[in-house]
């Protein structure tokens, strides 16, 4: 990759980044799948020299940097518009990513900067793009079916309906609730990624829970049956 429009091709990752796992994580009063335990950043050290590497154009440093971070990228792009944009929406991201590095100062870890490029390449990709279409629309889909991880038919039913509640919600709801419940980041990582102070990140996590609630329930889900998982 010499320039940022060569961006590798971004293709679905072949092993489960954000499917819904066997255990379950409390989410006020609901249990909402979390990805599999994993790191959430790099170390800080780490970062800075491939980001050092990077901007002095050694060889195999943006490749080590895409392979870092495109499982993440791909499947918090399928979260936001649904698997048939996903693709797109990550190279457009991993275009932002490589332009921006030169203004990449450390001030926020490197994953949560490249969460917020991703966030915004997505949001924007929908706002163009207006109705989400594919599986976003079919309530017969998973949102993300080639990511979630095997498990006993009950749970996988269970968390095929749980991924389309999400669906129904506004993409803000949505992507509050992705990026705190189901990637597992902290508030303060949240706020950054969307730009708003942490009390703004919160309340709107608490408004989307409760959305998402109300649409479970709709939907028959209620929280001891979650619980009772």
């Amino acid at each position: 990759m010499d320039n940022a429009s060569d961006a590798m091709p971004v293709k679905p990752p072949t092993t489960p980044m954000l499917g819904v796992t066997a255990q379950l994580t409390a989410v006020d009063g609901l249990r909402l799948g979390a990805r599999a335990a994993e790191p959430k950043v790099q170390a800080r050290e780490d970062d800075a020299a491939l980001v050092d590497a990077i901007r002095r154009g050694d060889a195999g440093s943006r490749e080590a940097l895409y392979h870092r971070f495109k499982k993440r990228v791909y499947a918090l792009a399928v979260r936001i518009v649904g698997p048939p944009d996903a693709e797109e929406v990550a190279q457009e991201a991993f275009i932002r990513i490589f332009r921006g590095l030169t203004k990449f100062r450390g001030d926020a870890a490197l994953a949560t900067w490249i969460y917020r490029l991703a966030v915004n390449a997505a949001l924007s990709h929908r706002a163009r793009r207006g109705t989400v279409l594919g599986a976003a629309t079919d309530p017969e889909i998973p949102l993300s079916a080639a990511l979630v991880e095997p498990a006993p038919s009950g749970d996988a039913v269970l968390r095929a309906r749980l991924e389309r509640a999400l669906w129904q919600l506004p993409v803000g709801y949505r992507t509050v609730i992705v990026l705190h419940d189901v990637e597992g980041l902290e508030h303060e990582e949240v706020a950054a990624i969307l730009g708003c102070h942490v009390g703004t990140s919160k309340s709107q996590l608490h408004k989307a829970r409760g959305k998402l609630r109300e649409i479970l329930l709709q939907d028959g889900i209620t929280a001891s049956e979650l619980e009772g998982r």
